[in-house]
């Protein structure tokens, strides 16, 4: 069987801005952190440069210089509470995800979440919407060295599911992500939250779409063949 029919056995979110729409909040949340610093920096910049990198990784870079720890703790901090702010009346799943996932549990498809979002954020999406319990596994960037585009994180994913990553398929939204995965040698869907659908495809994603309400037929087959 070729590898582009091969069964997959496992699939890896990303969260922001995949399992839930919220990139917006934190674009406006970063906008607004990098004018107060007196900083250019446009919601399609971060969306394009950063999205998916660690905040240690995405702030020297921003102010163009070393910080130190509490400095750097003190600015994420400040971004993360804004967006979680801004962002928390407006919580919710992302179209059909829930369903989706509760499929893939069925069909006996191993599913983790692979983010860089620190700690107060997963909370709260994973447990602000009561999701946790439905994914065998949460990685995040405080376990891998690199963040996105590193493959990093998605290969603790598949080493923390015990399946190997060439039959993991990954959704993301992110540039960064999208060659992430595609560098962890897993397959890769594109999800049009926040890049364009050329973006993700130049990036690596096999296919692109909108949410989680329909799968290409390929896709159907490779997940779900076996528990038909």
């Amino acid at each position: 069987m070729t590898s582009s029919m091969a069964p997959l056995r496992a699939v890896v979110f990303d969260m922001d801005g995949t399992l839930v729409d919220n990139m917006g909040f934190h674009n406006e949340a970063w906008v607004a952190l990098a004018r107060k610093l007196g900083l250019s920096l446009t919601a399609e910049d971060f969306q394009t440069r950063f999205a998916g990198r660690k905040n240690e990784e995405i702030l020297p870079v921003l102010l163009g210089r070393a910080l130190s720890h509490e400095e750097l703790a003190r600015l994420a901090e400040e971004k993360e509470s804004h967006y979680r702010t801004l962002y928390r009346p407006h919580l919710k799943l992302h179209h059909g995800a829930e369903a989706f996932i509760t499929r893939l549990r069925e069909a006996r498809v191993s599913v983790a979440v692979a983010t860089a979002a620190p700690q107060g954020n997963r909370e709260l999406v994973l447990d602000g919407l009561g999701i946790r319990s439905l994914f065998h596994r949460v990685v995040g960037a405080e376990e891998v060295t690199r963040g996105k585009p590193a493959p990093d994180i998605f290969l603790a994913a598949a080493k923390a599911l015990g399946v190997e990553p060439s039959a993991c398929l990954a959704f993301e939204d992110a540039i960064l992500g999208v060659i992430s995965a595609r560098e962890a040698g897993m397959s890769v869907v594109g999800i049009t939250t926040g890049a364009s659908a050329e973006q993700l495809r130049d990036a690596g994603a096999q296919w692109i779409l909108p949410d989680f309400t329909a799968l290409p037929p390929e896709l159907e087959s490779r997940l779900f063949a076996m528990a038909a």
